[in-house]
């Protein structure tokens, strides 16, 4: 009995090890295609944009950022298509920053969780995955026809922060989750209120998290087209709006918001529209362009979380 006993026991060893060896096999596996197809995805995005680099590198001047677009390929440059970005990116900002990181508190440290909450997060979770252009449609009925903003840059910018909206809140929320249980009790245990728990405890641990979801929000919102095409954006435009800051009282300037405006990746559609190769060089100096903000853009989101995280003693 000893003797079947020891042998069955040896075979249920050998079994186990053949079973570990087996799923170290299919692991091994799994990581090696997924690390080929993730190989393959960043060879092709490098071979791509070196392709815009080469091809849009003699448009690579202060001139190109300085000169408004031109029917003379040899003349155009992006002045108000980079200018009418950065302001529409400044309204998209304002409105989308503090409506989706109060959202994401309130629905993570205020909200009850019952059957309400759980369909507002089944709905923002399936918003962030919602095309561009439906956003587009949206403002144009709402913002365009209904409010009667008009094809203005506080229209682009209300239509990009919808966009956005979703990212911040969903990022924010899962920043919050990641806080351990045992900073709020601590807060709690002193006294501390519920608003004071979040302001001095939750949000600068979970600041890291917010700011990466912010930024990468702002980088997906710079390469958009098709909701400012839908809301009118113009094609071919030679004037800046009014500045924002003015050098006498009140020192700020609103004249801007109702202001027409093109952005980068409308005046590359433009460019590349065109038969003629030397407005392809112009798109392809744009394109480059834009995915050299992106990618800071994202460089800096990893960056600064990276930072935040190394300064948090938990």
């Amino acid at each position: 009995m000893a003797q079947q006993g020891k042998a069955k026991s040896l075979k249920d060893l050998n079994e186990i090890r053949s079973l570990i060896k087996k799923h170290k096999k299919n692991d091994f596996l799994f990581a090696a295609t997924g690390m080929f197809v993730i190989a393959s995805l960043t060879i092709t995005l490098i071979i791509l944009f070196l392709d815009l680099i080469i091809d849009g590198y003699p448009k690579f001047n202060l001139d190109f950022f300085s000169n408004y677009p031109s029917r003379r390929a040899a003349r155009a440059g992006i002045l108000s298509a980079w200018i009418g970005s950065s302001l529409v990116l400044l309204v998209t900002f304002f409105v989308a920053v503090p409506l989706g990181i109060a959202a994401g508190v309130y629905l993570e440290e205020y909200a009850k969780k019952n059957w309400f909450a759980d369909l507002i997060e089944i709905n923002v979770s399936n918003l962030a995955g919602v095309p561009s252009i439906i956003y587009g449609l949206l403002a144009l009925g709402l913002f365009v026809y209904t409010f009667d903003l008009g094809q203005s840059i506080l229209t682009a910018g209300l239509t990009l922060a919808l966009l956005m909206l979703p990212i911040v809140i969903v990022s924010t929320r899962e920043a919050i989750r990641a806080i351990p249980i045992h900073i709020r009790e601590a807060a709690f245990a002193v006294g501390a209120t519920r608003w004071h728990v979040v302001l001095h405890h939750v949000i600068p641990y979970a600041y890291g998290g917010i700011l990466t979801g912010v930024i990468i929000g702002m980088a997906r919102a710079i390469g958009e087209t098709a909701p400012v095409i839908t809301i009118g954006a113009l094609t071919f435009i030679a004037f800046l709006p009014p500045s924002p800051i003015m050098p006498e009282v009140p020192f700020i300037n609103f004249e801007w918001l109702d202001s027409g405006f093109t952005v980068l990746p409308i005046q590359m559609f433009n460019w590349i529209s065109r038969p003629q190769h030397a407005f392809h060089i112009n798109a392809a100096a744009t394109g480059a362009v834009i995915i050299i903000l992106t990618a800071l853009m994202n460089g800096a989101a990893i960056k600064l979380r990276y930072n935040v995280r190394k300064k948090i003693k938990w």
